[in-house]
């Protein structure tokens, strides 16, 4: 289910419709469709993609012409994007000068053993997560080992893009627990007993070629 958040941030975010925008890993394309439905020009890729209005491309392979986008967008997808470097060059080249880049993700170096007991604790039965890691030590290892960290992303995007601060809060809850979990997430991380996992950001591409 698409959070009506991170809607609200992408949308916020964005330059006015019917500005042509790239979503990077579209999952099953529910943002991409809200944001068509908003009168955007949205192209959706995503490699695992099996529908038809999600291009099953990487970005890496993406095929568009340079400067053909005003936005891109990127929620919770590149921390899995590879090659990283190579992926965030050809994103700027397809972005145009002071387009902008709009990126929601998790920070994973924050992503601690408090967090992945807390997350551990309330998701789903275990039964349904044969495969995942059993501890809050093994989670963090596993995240830590499995996704691009928060400032290797950075290093790959500052090249073309112009980052704006950093806004960090509550990510777990959208981890197969639900909006319920908001609230208590919010509440634990401003008691300071959660770390907040979440980050948002939004960059502006660099005047000149990628």
């Amino acid at each position: 289910m698409l959070d009506p958040c991170v809607l609200g941030f992408v949308r916020e975010s964005l330059p006015p419709a019917p500005a042509r925008v790239l979503e990077v890993g579209a999952g099953d394309g529910e943002l991409a469709a809200a944001l068509a439905s908003a009168g955007y020009d949205v192209v959706a890729i995503d490699p695992a993609s099996t529908t038809d209005t999600v291009r099953a491309v990487p970005l890496h392979e993406l095929s568009e012409p340079a400067g053909s986008f005003d936005a891109a967008v990127a929620v919770v997808s590149m921390h899995h994007v590879e090659p990283l470097r190579r992926s965030c060059r050809l994103l700027a080249e397809v972005v145009r000068p002071g387009g902008k880049l709009v990126l929601d993700e998790i920070d994973v170096e924050r992503f601690d053993e408090s967090a992945a007991r807390w997350w551990l604790e309330h998701r789903p039965t275990p039964e349904e997560h044969e495969h995942e890691p059993p501890t809050p030590e093994a989670a963090v290892a596993f995240l830590r080992h499995h996704m691009h960290h928060l400032d290797a992303i950075e290093d790959a995007l500052v090249e073309g893009f112009e980052l704006g601060p950093i806004a960090r809060g509550p990510y777990l809850y959208r981890w197969e627990l639900g909006p319920e979990f908001r609230a208590p997430e919010e509440a634990l991380i401003a008691a300071g007993r959660l770390p907040a996992v979440g980050v948002r950001l939004v960059g502006t591409r660099r005047p000149g070629p990628a």
